[in-house]
């Protein structure tokens, strides 16, 4: 009997440690969205289903707004661009039927259901364009004018990656 009880104060080390270990991995490979803008980390969120991602800027040659909304995706590798808004027609904005699901709202030209996925999105301020985003979770959104704060050309960087790589990132 002594020998059991010296057995399974011998094992209770090893086995908090295995639980340590695999809560430690957990944390470690948990998806997070980064956003950078010239290598500078601006936020970072947890990547869950519920968080909403909108970019709105003004069209470089139509001179009108235009907003896409993305999300998370199920699986949490990709941000999936599930609607965009614009109030014009012409260069560089879809029009075509196979782009998604068209519609007219007042005065917003509205496209949904077009599939498209990406793991990271690499923008630029531009003269005029008036570059945001804004970052939500449910009750919170951050809102980034990037416009304001960095120059015609810089570079903002949009990413998905697990914990892990974020830490040892050195930007």
């Amino acid at each position: 009997m002594n020998n059991n009880i010296g057995l399974k104060l011998r094992l209770w080390p090893c086995l908090v440690l295995g639980l340590s270990l695999i809560a430690l991995a957990q944390v470690l490979l948990t998806p997070c969205l980064t956003l950078s803008a010239e290598g500078r980390r601006l936020a970072m969120y947890e990547a869950g289903s519920e968080l909403e991602l909108t970019i709105e800027f003004i069209h470089s040659v139509q001179k009108t707004p235009v907003q896409e909304k993305l999300r998370v995706s199920a699986d949490k590798k990709s941000l999936e661009l599930r609607e965009t808004r614009y109030h014009s027609f012409g260069v560089g904005l879809p029009f075509l039927e196979s782009e998604g699901d068209f519609r007219q709202e007042g005065d917003d030209f509205v496209i949904t259901g077009m599939d498209r996925r990406f793991k990271d999105l690499s923008l630029r301020t531009g003269v005029g364009t008036r570059l945001t985003l804004n970052l939500s979770v449910p009750g919170r959104t951050e809102r980034f004018e990037l416009y304001r704060d960095h120059a015609p050309g810089a570079l903002i960087e949009i990413r998905l990656l697990p914990l892990y790589k974020i830490l040892i990132d050195t930007k």
